[in-house]
């Protein structure tokens, strides 16, 4: 059975998970107002490749220290239907369940945190998910990634990792991105498609004939 692989953010949401989250925890009154503003200068990093993937997740995770893997939990349905379910693309939802049909099992890869990750893709109806795992201590989250982060190289690694765990095979995989940052996972699967590229991105795969899907406005 093939795969069809996908990033998230900006991918299948015209927007970043992550700082919907970092909105999310101001308006709540779990974070401080400049907390947006400070996301705002890291995402700029990350789209130049120079964030440090460890500085961005204890910044992120600062905000939730306090409060337990179950109390986050809890906090996850309404933040995805008041800040993600609203920037679904409709062609991301309509392109999934087409695979579903076909029996080909969609996959999100995503250098956003797996809690985040987790909770867009039960939305999404998509079972199976990799993302940067958190180090718990004391039934909290501490800020710490553990294991091989789902960012750029490390998307890689962690996919042939996930393919032997539920044998399942790469070959004839398609995966969908927006960024420059998943060019080695891009360059590896045999069917790679720029979605919503960024410039980087859409001027490789412009050099390489990748195809190239800009879809429309979110909901």
């Amino acid at each position: 059975m093939s795969l069809a692989i996908f990033d998230l953010d900006e991918t299948l949401l015209a927007g970043d998970s992550c700082t919907l989250f970092c909105e999310f925890l101001v308006a709540e009154g779990l974070a401080p107002s400049d907390f947006v503003a400070q996301d705002e200068q890291m995402m700029e990093r990350y789209h130049q490749q120079t964030l440090v993937l460890s500085d961005y997740i204890s910044f992120l995770i600062a905000p939730l220290r306090h409060l337990s893997v179950s109390d986050v939990d809890e906090l996850m349905p309404l933040f995805v239907d008041r800040y993600i379910v609203p920037k679904i693309y409709p062609e991301a939802l309509q392109l999934i369940e087409e695979y579903l049909q076909k029996g080909i099992r969609p996959l999100i890869i995503s250098a956003t945190s797996e809690f985040i990750v987790k909770a867009v893709a039960e939305k999404l109806g998509i079972n199976d998910v990799l993302a940067i795992q958190l180090e718990i201590k004391n039934n909290a989250y501490t800020g710490q990634i553990q294991g091989v982060p789902t960012f750029r190289e490390g998307k890689v690694s962690r996919l042939y990792s996930w393919a032997i765990e539920h044998q399942e095979s790469t070959d004839g995989a398609t995966f969908y991105s927006d960024s420059i940052n998943d060019l080695p996972l891009l360059e590896l699967v045999d069917n790679p498609v720029a979605t919503n590229p960024d410039q980087q991105l859409k001027a490789i795969a412009t050099q390489h004939n990748w195809p190239v899907l800009q879809w429309g406005k979110c909901q």
